[in-house]
């Protein structure tokens, strides 16, 4: 195909705005930014061949663009999804694919509908990340042995109360849908199961307003267990300084862990299952040798998802993060929240109707105050407002 593919951005906060000058940049190869789409106040000067209007609906019908990126608040992303794969656009989710699981299959089930002529993708930029597809390609090539155990400490998402307080829709049940676990782990949690699979069952241990002025979670620590009896927890927050970003998997090959730019491996000699069963003293432990494997950079980011879904478009390439795969981090989240609403453990597949219903109640019942600042961020309502139908 040598036409580029029109695109326009719908929600020009932070990272719609990032992703708008990517493109006036030409970074992204056969992709062509037709249009915008925001609240009047965020609009920015309009550059030549760009169309710019403040209601989605008019966007998505104007016949200007082929595909959409929708940057827009959490809450909004089912209805503009599902709109845009009705009029026959390929659609780009920035993330998470939705607030909860049902809007998760809402979506899913739109693009079923139409018979998936249209590429559909998400934006989980962290699958660039060599450190995680290195890590990906040992346990998938059989390298490691199977995984035993799985600890992630991922508190490097350090968030001011200044930053809460840059839109009203930031971390509240109605604008958001949740807290960490919908805003920055959504990355983390989709890595997690794209390495290691879905577990069986989740609990969840949360803090709602530990650290900040918000009513969501911004502290969090989550248990996940296997059917084949592996154990894994997640810890996460926004309000530890300077915080630390470390994964650690046993495997029966040894330990690796991911941090600081490298993969370190120490790597038993023998399985340690095989070591266990044939050792003749009690307290020896297998051989090892200690592998450093350098991994340079975080990949191609926003950037490479961006190119990728273009070439999907014009050359049926493979997507590195199908939008239906988003339903899996936006699970976990789900579950470990309501695990912490209810003080169970909750077994996977979970009741998303239900998960919803309490969500719906707790954005409609909520009375929480928070301090804003003027920003151009656009809350959830002044996207709703403006979708027309």
């Amino acid at each position: 195909m040598s036409e580029n593919i029109r695109l326009g951005i719908v929600g020009l906060g932070n990272m719609g705005k990032a992703h708008r000058q990517y493109l006036l940049d030409g970074k992204i190869n056969g992709l062509e930014l037709t249009a915008v789409c925001s609240n009047a106040t965020s609009l920015p000067e309009a550059r030549e061949g760009e169309a710019q209007f403040t209601d989605v609906g008019e966007m998505i019908d104007s016949g200007k663009i082929d595909a959409i990126h929708i940057c827009t608040p959490h809450p909004s992303h089912r209805e503009i999804g599902i709109r845009a794969l009705e009029a026959d656009l390929h659609v780009l989710m920035e993330k998470p694919l939705a607030v909860h699981k049902s809007d998760c299959q809402a979506l899913i089930d739109a693009h079923e509908k139409t018979g998936r002529k249209r590429v559909f993708s998400a934006m989980f930029n962290m699958r660039t990340d060599p450190h995680y597809k290195t890590l990906k390609r040992l346990i998938d090539d059989g390298e490691t042995g199977a995984v035993r155990r799985i600890h992630w400490s991922v508190t490097d998402w350090f968030r001011t109360e200044y930053y809460y307080a840059m839109g009203g829709w930031r971390a509240t049940w109605k604008g958001e849908g949740g807290g960490v676990l919908l805003n920055q782990c959504p990355h983390n949690l989709d890595l997690f199961q794209w390495l290691f699979g879905m577990p069986d069952q989740v609990t969840g241990f949360c803090n709602f307003g530990r650290y900040h002025q918000v009513e969501v979670e911004d502290d969090a620590t989550l248990y996940f267990r296997y059917a084949d009896g592996k154990n894994a927890t997640f810890i996460t927050s926004t309000g530890e300084a300077p915080g630390v970003n470390r994964l650690e998997v046993v495997t029966e090959r040894g330990l690796l862990t991911v941090n600081d730019g490298f993969i370190r491996w120490t790597r038993n000699e023998v399985a340690m299952s095989e070591f266990s069963d044939s050792a003749t003293a009690g307290f020896s432990k297998p051989p090892t040798w200690s592998v450093k494997i350098p991994v340079a950079g975080h990949g191609g980011n926003h950037i490479e998802i961006l190119q990728n879904f273009t070439d999907a478009i014009r050359d049926g390439a493979e997507l590195i993060s199908p939008a239906e795969e988003g339903i899996h981090s936006i699970e976990l989240a789900n579950a470990a929240l309501l695990s912490a609403w209810e003080g169970k453990t909750i077994d996977l597949p979970m009741d998303a109707e239900k998960y919803a219903a309490i969500l719906a109640e707790k954005a409609n019942s909520s009375t929480f105050q928070k301090k804003q600042i003027e920003a151009s961020t656009a809350s959830a309502d002044d996207f709703a407002n403006s979708f027309k139908h």
